[in-house]
């Protein structure tokens, strides 16, 4: 019997034994396949309510301008573009975290950001537009007074409406993102929406809006913002300037943006 013991319990090693280096081999293969593709990952954080740079198709797909621009950028240096969705007042602190490595999301360069990140040479011009409901359309400036005005928190339409708010006397509203402020506008909780021109003119068409040019407005053009220090933004630049000479970059615009601007 206590033969029969040992040697049913060698059996039961050896197929223990058999058993935990199927499992290695297993383990070893998975770790050679992804070892395999060594293409490097390039971090990119936008915020994704910011049509047409920027927002969800009805299938759930990240599309626009600035994610075609993007995926141009990430293939001409031989990448891997990943995209991380969050909130526009979040970008410019995840790129001094460094938890991306760029950021694209409608962003105007302008001086305050300048003195926390680093930017690519401009790929956009673009300006404001004021937006307002037809039953009661405001059609200038001087009609602001003592009202509501929409703006995307962060964004370079909040400081432009807080310049005007000053010289206008209106109150400034900020609101998380651009949907938000047209239903606050059509739910008449706001009476005007402050906002970039290439997004307030899909707004006006779909909503049936009322809407004029802001003619004080001199907004900075639209950059690939970076971590401070960050190498890549050579590299980008070179892509830009390419796409900019092969005549790529404006067959992008004439795709995407509704209304080409040059203010």
């Amino acid at each position: 019997m206590k033969k029969l013991l040992s040697k049913g319990f060698v059996l039961l090693m050896m197929i223990g034994l058999l058993v935990a280096c199927g499992t290695d081999n297993q383990e070893q293969t998975s770790t050679d396949t992804g070892n395999n593709n060594d293409k490097k990952v390039l971090k990119m954080a936008t915020s994704a309510d910011f049509a047409p740079f920027e927002s969800y198709n009805p299938d759930g797909e990240m599309v626009g301008f600035d994610i075609e621009l993007a995926e141009m950028i990430a293939e001409e240096l031989g990448y891997e573009l990943q995209i991380e969705d969050m909130k526009f007042d979040g970008l410019i602190g995840a790129l001094q975290a460094k938890r991306v490595d760029m950021v694209m999301s409608g962003m105007s360069a302008d001086e305050k950001r300048r003195e926390n990140v680093d930017f690519s040479i401009e790929y956009n011009e673009s300006s404001e537009m004021l937006l307002s409901v037809k039953d009661s359309p405001i059609k200038d400036l001087e009609s602001l007074t003592g009202k509501t005005i929409g703006v995307q928190l962060g964004s370079i339409q909040e400081e432009g409406a807080e310049r005007l708010g000053e010289q206008y006397d209106f109150e400034v509203k900020k609101i998380d993102d651009g949907p938000m402020i047209i239903q606050e506008l059509i739910s008449n909780r706001i009476d005007v929406a402050y906002m970039d021109k290439d997004v307030a003119l899909g707004y006006l068409e779909a909503q049936d809006l009322y809407g004029f040019d802001d003619p004080t407005s001199s907004s900075p053009g639209m950059a690939v913002a970076f971590p401070k220090g960050s190498d890549l933004v050579e590299d980008v630049n070179n892509v830009l300037e390419k796409l900019e000479e092969n005549g790529e970059l404006q067959a992008l615009k004439d795709k995407w943006l509704t209304e080409k601007e040059s203010e």
